[in-house]
């Protein structure tokens, strides 16, 4: 799922290429995408886009007459710039917007239809559409505190509901929680405020870095690629390779389709993480630590970086 960085980059991409100018139309291939019915579709046509803003991890777009069209690209779905009457696919393309020099199109892989466009109109409907989280970027340490502890959770759930903190999701909660060198599963009631601190820093700097780097690659062309496993990431979609930091090799847990990834030794203690399917079948045979996994599997840590 795009996330905060990626939703960035999307916006000021988007931002050079629509803001002042004319949406000529918007075709919808998908029945399943549109989700509001008034105001129609068809009032957003011949109306000029005036701004464009982040709502958590979605892309809102204004236009004339305080219109706001609003996607949520959910996991799958994609941005493209493509020449004004581009042919859509019925297999993958959702929507194209028309402009009189290019086209805005949403693509979607899989079978599974999640994202979403929203039409509505003022502010107060625009803000119904933003779940409330609070804004990393701008939170103090107090505001921060105080968002991640409203609730008793795991570290890995608070970082990605979007009701607590703005735009985090899968990915990057595993970077910032790398960074941080804090479990993915340790209560956030129970952390003392030096590890706070260090999370909010570690989220700061995290997201920070990542639009950053993400700007300098798309440079000024539209963004694509956008993927929930980059290169460059320390732990995320790096099972089994070392740790950047200690050459630990990279674990996870598995829940339903998606995974966390942690370094054993950098966050955990050298505890090894139940994964909830792998333990099930393994009961007792299930390693507990970073010692028991290297007595069955030979040693854990690969290319460990030189001091």
């Amino acid at each position: 799922m795009p996330e905060l960085p990626d939703i960035v980059v999307y916006i000021e991409a988007l931002e050079r290429r629509m803001v002042d100018r004319t949406l000529v139309k918007v075709r919808v291939t998908s029945p399943f995408l549109l989700r509001t019915t008034i105001p129609p579709i068809g009032a957003v046509q011949g109306k000029t886009v005036r701004a464009m803003r982040r709502l958590g991890k979605r892309i809102a777009i204004g236009l004339e007459d305080d219109l706001w069209l609003v996607l949520h690209l959910m996991v799958a779905g994609r941005l493209h710039w493509a020449a004004a009457g581009v042919k859509l696919s019925p297999k993958h393309a959702l929507a194209a917007f028309d402009f009189p020099d290019g086209a805005l199109m949403l693509t979607e892989a899989g079978a599974k239809k999640r994202a979403s466009l929203h039409l509505v109109k003022g502010e107060r409907s625009l803000r119904d559409c933003d779940p409330g989280g609070l804004e990393v970027l701008d939170a103090s340490l107090e505001k921060f505190t105080r968002a991640l502890t409203s609730h008793n959770h795991t570290l890995k759930r608070a970082l990605t509901d979007p009701r607590l903190l703005s735009g985090i999701g899968n990915s990057y909660s595993d970077e910032i929680l790398h960074q941080a060198r804090l479990s993915p599963v340790a209560m956030t009631q129970k952390l003392a405020p030096d590890e706070i601190r260090r999370l909010h820093e570690a989220a700061r700097e995290t997201l920070v870095r990542w639009i950053e780097i993400l700007r300098r690659e798309a440079g000024e062309s539209f963004p694509e690629g956008v993927t929930a496993f980059r290169e460059g990431f320390a732990v995320h979609g790096k099972f089994g390779k070392p740790c950047p930091q200690c050459g630990t090799r990279v674990q996870r847990i598995r829940y339903a389709d998606r995974e966390t990834n942690y370094c054993p030794r950098c966050q955990t203690g050298g505890r090894l993480l139940a994964d909830r399917s792998l333990s099930l079948l393994l009961k007792n045979d299930w390693p507990r630590t970073i010692e028991e996994l290297e007595d069955a599997h030979g040693p854990l840590s690969r290319n460990r970086p030189a001091n």
